[in-house]
């Protein structure tokens, strides 16, 4: 399954939960997005040609990440670029998460591992300005079918 956290028409992220299945090549991510994100499913014997990536200056706006959880289970809050709490999801080992806009919190729910992939180079001074988390009794969860 395949969820698009979409709110006042802003893609906050994607989610692809670990039961996602599909032959071939699925993009997730809009072109213009500054890191793309897709789902493969090849055959045994299927080859991708080799190739190198060409030297293409782009500029970044935002920082986007995508998030593997190895294991455990994690919740995942949202929130608007105002730091206004919109609402949240649980994710378990073999999801995966891109986190395209907005800004986020969680909370390790079980144990976790989880993998992380942004854009660099990161410096903690300019990349993110950190704040309060949404008060337990305030979170909303919606359950992923």
């Amino acid at each position: 399954m395949i969820e698009k956290i979409n709110i006042d028409k802003i893609l906050y992220a994607i989610i692809i939960k670990s039961n996602y299945n599909k032959e071939g090549i699925e993009f997730f991510t809009p072109e213009n997005f500054s890191q793309q994100l897709a789902y493969m499913k090849r055959p045994k014997d299927y080859e991708i040609k080799p190739h190198v990536h060409m030297k293409n200056i782009k500029q970044i706006t935002y920082t986007q990440e995508v998030l593997f959880i190895k294991s455990g289970k994690i919740r995942v809050d949202f929130y608007d670029r105002n730091k206004k709490y919109l609402t949240s999801r649980l994710l378990i080992s073999g999801d995966v998460i891109l986190l395209s806009d907005g800004g986020h919190g969680f909370k390790i729910i079980e144990e976790a591992e989880i993998i992380e992939v942004k854009q660099g180079p990161y410096d903690p001074s300019k990349d993110k300005t950190r704040f309060e988390s949404v008060k337990e009794k305030d979170v909303k969860i919606k359950l992923s079918e």
